[in-house]
């Protein structure tokens, strides 16, 4: 009889039996411990990556705001682009009708059917549209990645041949057109340096970005201009819908409520863009007719202009030169021609009329002149004289012996006798170097550095102004600390004298210039330039209004340092007396007037305008290496800012032309120009509506 009890007992005298349960006990044991660790210790790490091949979310684009002038003239706008698309599990079953398929699509596309060779390398490197491939290369690395999606033939094709396709598109199943959306600006190289132009998101910010619900590989960023500073009010919020999804991409169910996309707000400027264009007519010409007149070669080619209802801040024009055509920006950004730009020592990326901060020279003495008269360094009717020329003991501390400096005037014979409107009216250096600096028994103490800086800020300059444009340059307003630190060296009395004439170290941007001549024209109101008039939702309702925002009233709010008889400051503040402005707006109204500097630009004015010319020296990176930084013959800017009419001002300009000699031709001819257009097309909106 068998013993089968026996036979049933495990033998471990058996060695190979015994390896054998070992290995099949390890092996059980391995997988309880896979099983635990998938299922229990990384269950929701497994859960989420199950989750991830299950759940897909598909964001849907919004439409990015439109951007309009104060008129309604459209700036920037979307406008359709087509791409012919194909989703491999939409076609027929059959192969010979899928051919069919591939060669009445050919024709029409002029894509090759075949074209290509499919290997590991060239599916790595597949893009839509990609030229590389034919419509069956395509098709078939498409199916293997994602059968249900669509994938592009070819893209931007022209409407006609889209509408074609979408008309035949019964007859080529799982042939459709896909529309997408390109920004495209109607006013082009007019407006750019205003409006920017789109990019793709910065690497920098495309986490972020991301996350916000961005689609990184088809939204668009803003670059330059209100693209980019007020790309959080254009860009809008992309839709998102979370779906479940089969192996093959294909879409089976919402699993959350879908969220709509909701469009970016359009925006209307302030600017309009029949002065715009007057301004950057009246910038160029001048360039032209003054290149070609020159014996030495072309002067210029850079400059800026600013238009601005001093009443409102609201900028009417802002021009600057050189500068780019953003309509070549549209469907991508050419490298050729960003690295063009990009080298170009002019810098035309950038908008000079408040990215580029230059010594503004004569203009800046109204800072001076207010300054001293306020407090009251001088008398406003005490007669400085002007001899042509004075030398000043240039010295870097009390006890330095110095060196002589000498000091002209622009007009070499000398102005004689010269009071505060008076001075302001010919520009005489002598007078504003003697008031700013000290001279002598004649102007025993000089304004001096330090009080002249508290009023280039209580002016605006060496402040942002804040206008909604991104990159604003502050400009430089020097201190005696500043040139210790940066110069390694002390202040020095020849630094009051320059400064006093808006040279030396002091820069400052076109938007900075305009903003302190607003300030006067305003009678003492300094109010914050804007390029925002409305903000408006799609159905163009208001949901942003223009309100104007005054920022200071120098002649109400304390903005000026007071210092003590040793020049300490006290920490109390006060104001500029109403007079002292007022007899500022005298002297600049004497400008455009015979025997004013401004005289020949303004000549027949009829609109009251008040102005002051200014011719700045400089020596930068540019003028040395032409070889024109010469002691006693400094290359110069020129500059003018004027507004209009003199006794209820609506309109504040400044031009600004780089090495352009002399200001009140370089200068004044342009900002002649828009001041008398602004009132012809004033008139013309006028005669429009009444009639």
């Amino acid at each position: 009889m068998i013993d089968h009890q026996k036979n049933t007992k495990l033998d471990f005298s058996n060695k190979r039996l015994v390896v054998f349960y070992i290995v099949f006990l390890g092996i059980m044991l391995f997988y309880i411990y896979k099983l635990f660790s998938i299922q229990i210790i990384n269950g929701d790490y497994y859960l989420e990556l199950a989750d991830e091949n299950r759940i897909s979310v598909v964001k849907e684009q919004t439409t990015r705001g439109i951007i309009y002038d104060r008129n309604g003239v459209v700036l920037a706008r979307n406008v359709p682009t087509y791409d012919i698309v194909i989703t491999p599990a939409e076609l027929p079953e059959d192969e010979g009708d899928i051919q069919n398929i591939y060669r009445k699509l050919s024709a029409l596309i002029d894509v090759p059917v075949n074209k290509g060779e499919i290997n590991d390398e060239t599916v790595r490197l597949y893009s839509e549209c990609s030229p590389d491939f034919g419509i069956t290369q395509t098709v078939f690395i498409a199916s293997s990645l994602s059968p249900y999606k669509q994938t592009g033939i070819k893209c931007d094709v022209d409407e006609k041949t889209a509408m074609e396709i979408q008309e035949l598109s019964s007859e080529m199943p799982g042939v459709s057109v896909r529309v997408n959306s390109i920004r495209e600006y109607p006013t082009g190289y007019d407006t750019s340096e205003i409006i920017g132009f789109l990019g793709p998101i910065p690497d920098l910010i495309s986490d972020e970005m991301e996350e916000r619900g961005f689609i990184l590989d088809k939204d668009k960023y803003g670059y330059g201009g209100v693209e980019s500073s007020l790309q959080d009010i254009l860009s809008g919020k992309n839709g998102r819908r979370v779906v479940e999804v089969d192996v093959a991409g294909l879409e089976l169910r919402d699993l959350e409520p879908p969220k709509e996309p909701v469009p970016g707000y359009n925006i209307k400027l302030t600017i309009d863009v029949r002065l715009q264009q007057v301004a950057r007519a009246a910038l160029l010409d001048t360039m032209n007719f003054y290149n070609n007149i020159s014996v030495t070669g072309p002067i210029t080619y850079d400059g800026a202009a600013i238009a601005m209802n001093p009443k409102t801040g609201e900028i009417l024009a802002m021009v600057s030169e050189p500068t780019y055509d953003n309509n070549r920006m549209t469907r991508y950004i050419p490298a050729y021609y960003y690295q063009q730009l990009s080298m170009d020592l002019s810098k035309p990326l950038m908008n000079h009329a408040i990215q580029v901060a230059q010594p503004p020279g004569s203009v800046f003495k109204i800072v001076t002149g207010i300054g001293s008269i306020n407090e009251k360094v001088v008398a406003p009717d005490y007669y400085v004289h002007c001899p042509g020329h004075i030398f000043v003991t240039q010295s870097f501390s009390p006890n330095d012996p110095g060196s002589q400096q000498e000091y002209v005037c622009h007009l070499r014979t000398g102005h004689g006798q010269v009071d505060y409107i008076h001075a302001l009216a010919w520009s005489c250096n002598i007078y504003f170097n003697k008031v700013g600096g000290g001279y002598q028994n004649e102007v025993p103490e000089g304004l001096g550095i330090d009080r002249l800086g508290q009023y280039a800020h209580a002016l605006g300059y060496g402040e942002y102004s804040g206008i909604e444009l991104d990159g604003e340059e502050d400009g430089l307003i020097p201190t005696k600390t500043w040139k210790r630190v940066n110069q390694g060296e002390s202040w020095a009395t020849g630094d009051t004298y320059l400064a006093s004439m808006g040279q030396g170290y002091i820069t400052a941007s076109p938007l900075q210039v305009l903003g302190s001549f607003v300030t006067v024209a305003n009678r003492g109101i300094h109010i914050k330039p804007t390029i925002i008039r409305e903000v408006l939702d799609e159905r163009s309702n208001v949901v942003l209004p223009f309100t104007p925002q005054i920022l200071w009233d120098i002649t109400k709010d304390p903005k000026i340092m007071v210092y003590d008889e040793d020049g300490v400051e006290t920490g109390e503040y006060k104001t500029v007396d109403p007079k002292v402005i007022e007899l500022t707006r005298q002297g600049l109204r004497l400008v455009t007037q015979p025997g004013g500097t401004g005289e020949q630009a303004f000549a027949g004015d009829s609109h009251q305008t008040s102005a002051k010319t200014g011719t700045a020296e400089y020596c930068d990176d540019i003028a040395t290496q032409k070889g024109i930084c010469r002691f006693g013959a400094w290359p110069a800017h020129a500059w003018t800012v004027a507004y209009a009419p003199y006794d209820d001002p609506e309109i504040a300009v400044v031009a600004f032309m780089y090495n352009g000699k002399e200001g009140a031709f370089m200068a004044g001819y342009p900002v002649r120009r828009i001041i008398d257009n602004y009132f012809l097309l004033k008139e013309y909106d006028a005669e429009k509506a009444g009639g």
